[in-house]
């Protein structure tokens, strides 16, 4: 039976043939995009948009003896539109659609009438209304057609001309998009036809435009197999089925989107201005892209555009981001840089500590590739990192000779880090959105618009701290305790603290308690049971410390351990005492 109906509509479909012709504009004009025409005669724009877009398009038509009769407007999908268009709404409204109001068409400058106007698909996505053709002719800015739930698709809105027009004619055509969110097309293209009978829009895919202007036996496979999907998509009596496809392919996780910076093409560069005195409405004379001429060892080497800005950064001609990335290096080991101000490199800084050392790590990083990875482990396999923790000589107060490691304590992301590692915990999964690990309620309605703050669940509570979400107005409160930046402006470095709320913050955090938990059942679980109480407290300090613990440190913990061995979660409270030492959250 459906066999059957899908020969009768390829007979239907092949009955209603017609010969289109598509043109490459003489010259088009819009409000704000750049109108580039395509080789397969398609236009495409790109570049800024409003909320009124006016497109304006010339054609010469071919000479024919037969005059043409109608026109047909494709709406098409492209890589570089939002959502693979065929429209450019991004920032309001569906990603991807496009709000044509009004359609008009002139023929050597006197207006053309367009009537019986049809289309594949209308639908509007934001506001009321239906996406009728006749929209597009009926004058009101307010009305119009969009293919909205379409997506990445393409269609097609046709309309007869009242008159015929003559071949050799030259064609102007205006289309015009009023929305209050920009909602102009992405990519399009106008096609011509001749013929007496009226012709109305297909709702055929656009792969297939071509094929049905032949026999119905000399269509190839592929378009064959092509037109049977077709059919399945769209055919009534299959519209059950379909709904339940369509539940299946709701199951399917959606894909993680994210924003990434792309380069404006040459010929739609951005007009930049200086602004007199800082104010934006009075602009003077443009200005290009490039870097201060007091860092340019030759003016001719200035990059105008940011890849060009990139590799001047890290090219032989700058030595000064390869010093800077050592520095900053040095400075997260020894907690100062051998450069002690790590933000300012310039005349008024103070001079190096060890300018030879300073120069030797720089041509060294730029010669192995840029590999932090490499200078870190020269770093700490070095005999100056692995000097132990000792007081400060009198002679060099401030230990920039490095005669001793200097105690300091970690970031707040390495604390959390460093007990989720020792808990066992730690989920060592790369990349993924933000997660929320625990935090005090209420934080989040310091924030603007007092958002939710819903916890990870699984894994993912557990992920390293460069994972966690970050909000400017309400920063985690386990890194602000320790201080953590808030994000609001750049730092060069941090300023570090000691106060009685980051004790307490250990003691009590939903999510410290957490770790201590988890590290006492992880060290339950690795000795088995019938573990003597001295070897767990051994195993539990081996893991936070990096070291045995001396025979008074066993005889504390004991102590401790004795005072609360009938509490079920003992071993639970050794491990939160364990993780107030000093020594765990500072290097030794």
């Amino acid at each position: 039976m459906v066999a059957r109906k899908f020969y009768e509509w390829v007979e239907s479909q092949v009955f209603q043939s017609r010969v289109w012709t598509s043109l490459h504009p003489v010259s088009t004009k819009s409000t704000k995009p750049t109108l580039e025409s395509l080789p397969d005669f398609s236009v495409l724009a790109r570049g800024d948009v409003t909320k009124r877009e006016v497109y304006g398009l010339k054609y010469v038509l071919p000479v024919r003896d037969e005059p043409f009769t109608a026109l047909r407007l494709d709406v098409l999908p492209d890589v570089s539109l939002p959502a693979g268009g065929p429209g450019l709404a991004f920032y309001e409204g569906r990603r991807g659609d496009f709000f044509l109001s009004e359609l008009t068409v002139s023929a050597d400058g006197a207006t053309v009438t367009l009537q019986n106007p049809s289309h594949s698909y209308g639908k509007i996505g934001v506001g009321s209304g239906n996406a009728v053709a006749g929209n597009v002719l009926d004058g009101e800015g307010s009305t119009g057609w969009s293919t909205a739930g379409q997506e990445g698709t393409a269609n097609q809105w046709v309309a007869n001309f009242a008159e015929p027009v003559a071949g050799g004619s030259v064609l102007e055509i205006e289309l015009v998009f009023e929305r209050h969110f920009a909602a102009g097309l992405g990519r399009f293209r106008f096609s011509f036809t001749a013929g007496k009978t009226p012709v109305v829009a297909s709702t055929l895919p656009e792969a297939m435009y071509g094929w049905h202007v032949q026999e119905v036996g000399e269509i190839s496979q592929n378009d064959f197999l092509r037109l049977q999907r077709h059919f399945i998509k769209t055919n009534a009596e299959l519209k059950s089925q379909r709904k339940e496809l369509a539940k299946l392919h709701d199951k399917i996780p959606d894909k993680v989107r994210t924003l990434g910076m792309q380069e404006r093409v040459a010929a739609d560069q951005r007009i930049t201005h200086r602004h007199h005195r800082g104010e934006y409405l009075q602009p003077r004379e443009t200005v290009k892209p490039g870097v201060p001429a007091v860092l340019l060892a030759d003016a001719k080497t200035n990059p105008s555009d940011r890849l060009s800005l990139a590799k001047w950064l890290v090219s032989g001609g700058n030595p000064l981001a390869a010093r800077v990335t050592v520095n900053r290096a040095w400075r997260e080991f020894f907690g100062r840089g051998i450069v002690n101000t790590a933000g300012d490199f310039g005349t008024q800084s103070e001079p190096p500590s060890h300018p030879g050392l300073l120069d030797w790590l720089a041509v060294d990083l730029v010669q192995k590739g840029w590999s932090l990875k490499r200078l870190h482990r020269m770093i700490v396999v070095s005999s100056t990192y692995r000097q132990a923790v000792q007081v400060t000589d009198p002679s060099d107060p401030e230990n920039r000779l490095l005669a001793g490691m200097p105690k300091r304590r970690l970031a707040a992301e390495q604390i959390r880090d460093s007990l989720l590692a020792a808990s066992g915990l730690l989920s060592r999964q790369i990349g993924g959105p933000s997660v929320f690990p625990p935090q005090p309620n209420g934080v989040m309605q310091l924030a603007y618009g007092a958002p939710k703050w819903t916890v990870s669940k699984g894994s993912d509570r557990f992920r390293r701290s460069i994972y966690t979400f970050s909000k400017r107005t309400a920063p985690f409160a386990a890194f602000a305790t320790f201080d953590g930046p808030s994000g609001e402006t750049c730092l060069a470095r941090r300023d570090r603290s000691t106060t009685p709320l980051q004790a307490l913050t250990l003691l009590n955090d939903e999510m410290y308690l957490e770790y201590a938990s988890g590290l006492a059942e992880t060290v339950l679980r690795q000795l088995g049971g019938g573990a003597e109480a001295q070897q767990t407290a051994s195993v539990m300090f081996r893991r936070l410390l990096a070291r045995n613990p001396t025979k008074s440190e066993l005889t504390a913990i004991l102590a401790f351990y004795q005072q609360y061995r009938e509490n079920p979660k003992v071993w639970m409270l050794v491990a939160r005492a364990l993780m107030n030492l000093d020594e765990v959250i500072t290097t030794h």
